[in-house]
């Protein structure tokens, strides 16, 4: 997440205790705010990107896996508020309930020695080249990559990372891994749509109370706002997000030993149990385990 930790960690703790009490007095859950409701039709999803056909090439079974990306690898706000959880991470994370991608592939014996999360809360994709640099370094058989929602999760609009800027730092990342590990396999995860997260979570007052924080602005701001300029708002953001999409599978389809995850990410509705209930935006353990679960299915498919 791109707010401050410490500075609002004291405001985030008030906001959950207070909200807490309204939230007791409604039966609205995280999830009763839907489009429907609001009278509204949803914004239409994008066309799903073919997923490139898996080369003979693809190890089903790496030895090794490094993580790259932002905060969901670090599992942040997965364990306890405004702070980094690496072991329940989706990608390298050892907690056996969230039976992440490494525990899969390389079994809890060999987890310690021969994963790498490399991620850095906060992270947007001008980071990746070097956090990529870092993972070359250790010759890994599998990089996964998570990176976008910080581009697109800005104050406003205006300060998103433009998509041809998107496009250069991703492809440079992926050049810089193949300088120094050519054979390294790459999983591609797509950005999560954060439109649907701003309605699954939007009528809940006490999700609203935390929000209203500075969590992604962007599309978070000023949650009950139905009129035509948040509208416009909210859209320009999802359509960000698709762009994004668009490039990160573009790229990866042109890298013979690189898969996308076909949308299954931006696809998947991640409902109130799958949130953290520190700041209803970060995945929880189980989302954590839901993440770990789409990219298994997609790396092991032969």
């Amino acid at each position: 997440m791109p707010y401050g930790r410490h500075r609002i960690r004291t405001a985030v703790v008030g906001a959950v205790l207070a909200a807490a009490a309204l939230a007791g007095c409604t039966s609205a859950s995280p999830g009763s705010g839907s489009e429907a409701a609001s009278g509204r039709k949803p914004a239409p999803a994008p066309t799903p990107t073919p997923s490139p056909t898996p080369t003979s090439r693809w190890d089903v079974s790496p030895a090794s896996v490094a993580a790259v990306g932002d905060s969901v690898t670090r599992a942040f706000d997965a364990c306890s508020l405004l702070a980094d959880c690496p072991e329940a991470s989706w990608a390298t994370g050892t907690d056996p309930a969230v039976n992440s991608l490494a525990l899969r592939l390389l079994g809890p014996g060999r987890v310690a020695g021969n994963s790498w999360n490399l991620a850095r809360t906060g992270a947007r994709v001008a980071a990746l080249p070097e956090q990529m640099a870092r993972a070359a370094a250790q010759r890994p058989g599998l990089v996964t990559v998570m990176i976008g929602a910080n581009d697109a999760c800005r104050p406003t609009p205006a300060g998103m990372t433009p998509v041809a800027e998107f496009r250069r730092s991703f492809e440079a990342a992926l050049t810089r891994l193949r300088k120094d590990a050519p054979e390294a396999q790459v999983y591609v995860a797509s950005v999560p749509d954060l439109h649907r997260l701003w309605d699954t979570g939007r009528a809940n007052p006490l999700v609203r109370r935390v929000w209203e924080l500075g969590v992604c602005g962007s599309m978070l701001a000023d949650p009950e706002d139905l009129g035509a300029a948040a509208k416009e708002r909210r859209t320009a953001v999802r359509d960000r997000v698709v762009a994004y999409n668009e490039v990160l599978a573009e790229v990866c389809a042109a890298d013979e030993l690189c898969r996308y995850d076909g949308g299954a990410v931006f696809g998947f509705r991640f409902d109130a149990s799958l949130l953290s209930t520190w700041d209803w935006f970060h995945p929880s353990r189980d989302g954590q385990a839901r993440l770990a679960e789409l990219a298994y299915r997609r790396i092991t498919r032969k």
